[in-house]
């Protein structure tokens, strides 16, 4: 009988930490170095960035079968206005649901009385132990809370059909964006129904 790939992945043994040491640290990033064995002896140091542990979302909102929301804002590692969906941490006591409801009230101004978890990614395993999951939110409705951003974001709605295009904007470029844009599409195609339930 033929091993799962994933029973195969999981039964593979981890190297084992020797020792681990933040090298680097500011207000929102921690470096963090580790000494490894390897199961065949082998030694190595690595850095990683560590994460808070806590995780974050990204939210497709899609106010109707045909649209979907996405925000224009400001990023500091590219110095520039990037398209992307809704996203925040999940705050300390939260759930992946209850996070994603508060990151669309402080981003768009919407909430969402329904929601569908597509997939957890990691981001940059080699270096960054940290998760984003992935959620449809659908029967949205008007509420606001403060967020903490510096400036009010800007709140694109998209075509579903145009959904080629927007792969093509140059201003559209964050992985995890283009990943849920993906897996949203994939799930919607297969599930056309998901329009007409109710919460």
């Amino acid at each position: 009988m033929a091993q799962r790939q994933d029973d195969k992945h999981s039964s593979k043994q981890k190297p084992e930490i020797l020792s681990t040491d933040i090298v680097a640290q500011s207000r929102l990033f921690k470096i963090e170095q580790l000494e490894l064995m390897f199961s065949n002896g082998e030694q190595r140091t690595y850095e990683r960035m560590r994460g808070s542990g806590r995780g974050a979302v990204m939210i497709i909102a899609c106010p109707d079968a045909e649209h979907f929301y996405l925000i224009r804002e400001y990023c500091a590692g590219t110095h520039d206005y990037q398209l992307g969906f809704p996203k925040g941490l999940i705050d300390p006591g939260e759930d992946v649901i209850t996070a994603a409801n508060r990151e669309l009230k402080e981003e768009i101004g919407f909430g969402a009385q329904r929601f569908v978890q597509l997939k957890s990614l990691a981001l940059a395993p080699g270096y960054f132990n940290a998760t984003m999951h992935i959620v449809l939110a659908f029967d949205l409705y008007a509420e606001s809370l403060e967020g903490d951003e510096p400036e009010p974001l800007e709140l694109v709605p998209w075509a579903r059909k145009n959904s080629e295009a927007l792969l093509q904007q140059a201003d559209f470029t964050e992985a995890r964006s283009v990943a849920a844009l993906l897996l949203a599409q994939q799930y919607l195609e297969a599930n056309p129904d998901v329009f007409k339930q109710t919460a």
